[in-house]
Parts: C-alpha cells; sequence; structure tokens
C-alpha cells in the first residue's frame, strides 16, 4: 500500500472529490481525517467515514469551517494529538460563485474567498506549523506534504465564476510560494488541478450548456470522474513523488492542451 500508515488530513471530504480523495487514500492504507461543514446523514463526514470502515479503513470526521483559523488550528492539533503526526494536507474545500465580474456581489466574493483562498492559507500555514515540529516518517527526507486542490481555472478564465476562477489563481501561486519557502525545511507542496469533474453536484454545474461547454474543451473523449483526481492525489502523496514540488499536476482529459 503506497500511504501505509499515513496520517491525512482532507478538508471538504464529504462528499465529491474531497470523499473520493478520502475513500482512495483509505485503499492504500492511510489514516485519513474528514474535515468538512457537512454533516448530512447520506453524504456527509460520518457516511464516507463509515463508507471507508467497511472497506476495512480508518477514517474519522471533524467538524470545521476551514474560513475560521481556531477551527482548523484545532483540526490539526487535535489530528496530532489522536495519531501521533500529519504526514499529508489536502486542503480541498472551496466555495463557488455564479456571476461574473459586474454581477459579483461583495458577499459572494467573501464567501467564495474566505474558503477557497483563505481557507487554503489557513491550511498551508497550520501544516507548516506542524511539519516543521515532526521529522520525516522512517527517516525519509520528507517531513510532511501539502496538495491543494486547484483547478484549470485558475490558470484560465472561469466563465461567468469570477471569484472562483481568483480563488484557484490563488491556489496556484500559493503552492508555488510554499513550496520554494520550505523545500530546504523537507516540505513538499503540490497542487492538482481538475478539469470538468462530474461529482453529482447539481444545479449550474451540470447545467446543458455548462456540460457542452466543458466537452467542446475537453480532448478526452469523457469528463472527468472525482476517482481520477483522487488518483493524482495519492500519487503526490506518496514516496513516488518525493522529488516533485511546487507543481500544479493537470487532471482535466488535455483541456489546457486544447
Amino acid at each position: 500500500m503506497r500511504l501505509q500508515e499515513r496520517v491525512m488530513i482532507v478538508t471538504g471530504g464529504a462528499s465529491g472529490i474531497g470523499k473520493a480523495i478520502a475513500v482512495r487514500a483509505a485503499s492504500e492504507g492511510a489514516k485519513v481525517v474528514i474535515a468538512d461543514i457537512c454533516e448530512d446523514p447520506v453524504e456527509g463526514g460520518e457516511a464516507t467515514v463509515d463508507l471507508i470502515k467497511k472497506s476495512g479503513g480508518d477514517a474519522s470526521f471533524k467538524f470545521c469551517d476551514v474560513s475560521n483559523w481556531a477551527e482548523v488550528d484545532a483540526l490539526v492539533q487535535d489530528t496530532v494529538d489522536a495519531r501521533g503526526t500529519l504526514d499529508v494536507m489536502v486542503n480541498n474545500a472551496a466555495a463557488h460563485g455564479r456571476s461574473a465580474l459586474l454581477e459579483t456581489t461583495e458577499e459572494e466574493w467573501d464567501a467564495v474567498m474566505s474558503v477557497g483562498a483563505k481557507g487554503m492559507f489557513f491550511g498551508c500555514k497550520r501544516a507548516v506549523q506542524q511539519m516543521l515540529k515532526q521529522t520525516g516518517r522512517n527517516h525519509s527526507e520528507v517531513r510532511g506534504r501539502i496538495i491543494n486542490i486547484s483547478s484549470q481555472h485558475g490558470m484560465i478564465r472561469a466563465p461567468f465564476d469570477f471569484a472562483y476562477g481568483v480563488s484557484k489563481a490563488c491556489a496556484v501561486y500559493m503552492t508555488k510560494q510554499v513550496a520554494g519557502d520550505y523545500a530546504s525545511e523537507g516540505i513538499v507542496c503540490n497542487a492538482v488541478a481538475p478539469g470538468k469533474i462530474i461529482t453529482g453536484r447539481t444545479g449550474a454545474a451540470i447545467a446543458p450548456e455548462a456540460i457542452s461547454y466543458s466537452t467542446a474543451r475537453t480532448p478526452w473523449p469523457r469528463l472527468g470522474r472525482p476517482e481520477d483526481v483522487a488518483s493524482a492525489v495519492v500519487f503526490l502523496a506518496s514516496d513516488d513523488a518525493s522529488f516533485i514540488t511546487g507543481e500544479n499536476l493537470m487532471v482535466d482529459g488535455g483541456w489546457m492542451a486544447s
């Protein structure tokens, strides 16, 4: 197993891409802490924990609003107190807007950026604080790994989703900054940039015009699945990626190549 005994936090891990990451990481031997504000009994933190445990994995749920520093601080501290260390921090939690620049209100901007930018900043900062206190597992040169979930819209425009696109551009920049600043300390930081992923969300994300636009932009003959992103995260969390840092790994079916 590629992640045997590694302790991983996944923010936004109760559904969609985050859930797929948590499930796949646990199947590879990771001890997963799912952090989310979603406690829905059908698809929420506890439901995802139950799914993992039924498959023989190790998981727990922690309610956490990533836009609140005190809650992120407690998330990491409680994880370390219970598990002894923090090997991998996956900053996946995000919020979507649905407006172009002129229609974006201050409230929408703040809602999206408080999760996608400030929340990721809190996650990176608190993870680095902890990782600087620990040594690499089994004498590894890597003290810890941070994986930020960005988007192809961190590099190109996000049609009619101004705040979301800016938040994902923040994720790309933050990844490079953290990677460069802490590489000498043995901390690896990368991002995974999904293209169009069909997660089960409803509403504008799967409206016919959105699917048509994404299909036209994706050379691969299907759109993405959450499991595609999870596979990339597991690779970056493993020893196979120890000499990779500061990268934004595209998982987009060729979107950015077209």
